[in-house]
């Protein structure tokens, strides 16, 4: 192992420093005393199921939607496939409060489609558990499509054509040969996608508000309870902290190590 510079080895300290100082400062002011009752209040056990159960259904969703496009970009014959990938993954460093706007123009009950929605079969969607569910989506996908469709890129395709000799269809060799040899690829990208939408503000509170027992998740349990009930903040902070670190664990050897 290369021995660092030190003109470098300073910064270094200083950005671990950073990024990991805050970290343990919210471990140290945990009341971890008070712990088993905050995570057994109403309030706090409300905002985990709604937060678990919504991010479940967003990952779901950007599942039926996002392997498919993963695949159009990665082995589609699709005229300006690039343009449509950059416009895809847009939501990754789009501010997700700017997404939460977008879907209001357009699914809000005056917007492009939700006027629509709601005069012709009386459906309304902001400021419901569908909302927080679409506006996690929205922001989850792009994690999805962009793992599996490197997953894809990466596979080798002669097994591909080899069922496509032998007689078996375009469905029957996605489902047989395609979906078995890039599943490590689609794991991890529903574990992340998932973690994404686990821990979705912006959007959310713009599209869905915040409306305890409804649309109130943990990230926004945690902005409400700053003001109102600090240790609960904590507790809530504490929970989200854990699940990225699982996530990132249970990632390590793709993302971290590297592929062998």
């Amino acid at each position: 192992m290369t021995k660092p510079p030190a003109v470098l080895l300073l910064p270094a300290l200083a950005g671990v420093a950073f990024l990991l100082v805050p970290l343990a400062g919210l471990l140290v002011r945990a009341p971890w005393a008070d712990l088993p009752r905050q995570l057994l209040s109403a309030e706090v056990g409300e905002a985990l199921r709604l937060s678990l159960i919504t991010a479940s259904l967003a990952t779901i969703v950007c599942l039926l939607l996002g392997v498919p496009l993963a695949w159009l970009l990665a082995r589609g014959d699709l005229p300006g496939r690039g343009i449509l990938r950059a416009l895809i993954t847009v939501p990754l460093v789009l501010p997700p409060v700017v997404g939460g706007v977008a879907l209001l123009l357009v699914l809000g009950r005056r917007g492009l489609v939700g006027q629509y929605l709601d005069e012709w079969f009386g459906v309304t969607l902001p400021f419901t558990t569908t909302g927080v569910v679409l506006a996690e989506a929205f922001v989850a996908m792009p994690f999805l499509v962009i793992s599996v469709e490197g997953a894809l890129r990466a596979a080798d395709p002669r097994f591909e054509e080899a069922a496509a000799t032998l007689g078996a269809s375009r469905w029957l060799t996605f489902r047989r040969v395609t979906l078995p040899s890039v599943m490590p690829g689609v794991v991890a990208g529903t574990v992340l996608c998932w973690a994404r939408a686990l821990g979705e503000f912006g959007a959310t509170i713009t599209f869905a508000g915040n409306f305890p027992g409804r649309t109130t998740t943990m990230p926004l349990a945690v902005y409400l309870a700053l003001e109102t009930d600090p240790d609960a903040a904590i507790v809530l902070s504490i929970v989200l902290l854990l699940v990225s670190i699982a996530v990132l664990a249970g990632l390590r050897d793709r993302w971290i190590s590297g592929p062998t």
